[in-house]
């Protein structure tokens, strides 16, 4: 046996070296991964052992010592470069950057592959079909034809990724039980699919993220035995850097307070509903209003209307249309007719789909409101929603009348309550709808659980309706409360003399008395300039 060599001092660097680099990677956090700095990977050594790699030890040591004698001192390397080097030495190929691929490695040369360039999810999934498939077929994906939108999205981020092009991804934040979570799309409702970003345990707790946060960085595709693209990096939350996440304050710590900024509905001279809602119901930032509705009077339309003028009067204010338990084709009328986010969970879903879709629309709001912006959600409606919430409630033992559970409109009753104005920052306004009327106990039950809750209140009656006066609202049963502090003290005024003159009147002549007046004077403030206090 030949005696070990004593190590020297370059041996114990070296091995230090090396622990030092395991231990980086070891304790490297799951933020970031080896792909983001591949410079501290450690070098592949090839040894030149008599050609062997496999060779180690005590003939490694002496034929490397004697491989370096056999080249000669400095001067002599540098003549044989001049001279042009050893013509019998074969070149060494120039080793690939990471990403680049390995072509057939014709003639012991690496071909560099093409860079792809770097690609964003969220914009992806705003391009129709035709555009996906042009792309998937540029970058030779196969069975274009046979695949969903989500899954073409999916084919197409992977096989950029292999392309060596980067990736970037959004998406609202939906924290899981279990810790970590997933970013999903709003283009889909939020519904978990193929492409959503996932995050880990880690990522949730350092940068104290919440289910509705917006998160936006740069991700990597799906690993061995991994299904979900994962985020590398967190570069923006809610559109602001990751270090103000920590000192926001959280939404249930914030102080509400009485509507006091009023939000006018009021447009065009021709758009009676709105102009009448003003005047019978002025709503502010951070109402929680309910519109009472019997089947078959108007509501939906009105709704695109109060929707439409939000949109024209308050172009600061994020506007967030929820429809539960609708039928499609209402839900793709009110995406034509209304300039802002739809969301939806039609009545073909099941109700854990109605409860997912209605908590991700709240909490993103939260999270905005928490950041000091305005936003207003409108919900058709909140009955179906409580209706969802007492499918999936356990049992407890306590029913109500009409098969309600005690404790099944608690969740309900929480998502309506997030409605409030924040005294010196944002506001959360919910107008949501409640039925009524329907043939149904529950659906009157829930109604009566709500009915004192909000701080607005708009009835819909089937009788004007039945007789095609729109809208079909009752003056006398409709109110808004502390609507003193949303009204000027000389326009207050006046509207109680409104409502002193149709009091006791039938609600079909009271509504076509004030439609009738309304039409021949073009705003409502000359209205009520007209009436005599």
């Amino acid at each position: 046996m030949d005696e070990q060599r004593p190590r020297n001092e370059a041996d114990e660097y070296e091995m230090a070296a090396a622990r030092e680099r395991e231990r980086e990677f070891r304790d490297y956090d799951d933020v970031y991964t080896r792909d983001d700095y591949p410079e501290r990977e450690p070098q592949r050594r090839e040894s030149h052992n008599n050609g062997n790699p496999g060779n180690s030890g005590n003939n490694n040591n002496n034929n490397s010592r004697q491989f370096r004698r056999d080249r000669g001192n400095n001067n002599e390397r540098q003549e044989r470069s001049e001279r042009g080097g050893n013509s019998d030495r074969q070149e060494r190929p120039d080793r690939p950057e990471r990403g680049e691929g390995n072509q057939g490695n014709s003639g012991g040369q690496f071909q560099k592959d093409y860079i792809a360039p770097s690609i964003n999810i969220a914009e992806l999934q705003t391009l129709t079909m035709p555009e996906l498939s042009k792309m998937a077929e540029e970058l030779g994906i196969e069975g274009v034809g046979a695949l969903e939108k989500h899954e073409l999205v999916f084919a197409i981020l992977k096989a950029n990724a292999e392309k060596s092009g980067q990736m970037y991804g959004c998406g609202y934040l939906e924290v899981l039980p279990d810790g970590f979570g997933f970013l999903r799309s709003a283009n889909y409702n939020y519904l978990p699919c193929s492409e959503d970003i996932y995050l880990s345990q880690s990522q949730v707790k350092r940068f104290a993220l919440k289910t509705g946060d917006f998160v936006a960085g740069q991700i990597r595709t799906p690993r061995e035995k991994e299904r979900f693209f994962a985020m590398l990096k967190v570069e923006t939350i809610n559109n602001d850097v990751p270090e103000r996440k920590k000192h926001i304050i959280p939404f249930n710590s914030l102080t509400p307070y009485f509507p006091t900024q009023r939000l006018v509905l009021e447009t065009d001279p021709a758009e009676l509903s709105t102009r009448v809602f003003d005047l019978v119901t002025p709503i502010g930032r951070g109402q929680r209003g309910l519109i009472v509705a019997p089947p078959r009077t108007g509501k939906t339309v009105l709704m695109q209307k109060v929707a439409n003028s939000i949109r024209k009067n308050n172009p600061d204010v994020k506007l967030i249309i929820l429809l539960i338990d609708e039928r499609p084709e209402e839900v793709t009328d009110m995406e034509r007719s209304v300039d802002a986010e739809v969301v939806s969970s039609t009545f073909d879903e099941p109700p854990e789909r109605h409860v997912q879709v209605a908590e991700m629309v709240v909490e993103k709001a939260k999270r905005m409101v928490e950041y000091g912006e305005h936003v207003v959600i409108l919900l058709d409606s909140i009955t179906r929603l409580a209706r969802a919430y007492n499918t999936l409630q356990p049992h407890s033992g306590k029913i109500l009348s009409g098969g309600v559970d005690a404790n099944a409109l608690h969740k309900p009753k929480r998502f309506f309550g997030a409605a409030r104005n924040i005294e010196g920052h944002g506001s959360l306004t919910i107008i949501a709808t409640a039925l009524i009327d329907t043939g149904s106990r529950m659906d009157d039950v829930i109604f009566e659980e709500f009915k004192g809750t909000g701080n607005m209140e708009l009835h819909l009656d089937r009788n004007l309706a039945d007789k095609r006066i729109y809208p079909a609202i009752n003056i006398e049963q409709s109110g808004t409360r502390k609507e003193e502090l949303l009204l000027h003290p000389d326009e207050l005024q006046r509207l109680w003399v409104l409502r002193r003159a149709v009091n006791g009147v039938p609600a079909p002549e009271a509504m076509e008395l004030l439609i009738g007046k309304l039409k021949k004077i073009k705003t409502n403030i000359e209205f009520l300039l007209t009436l005599q206090v």
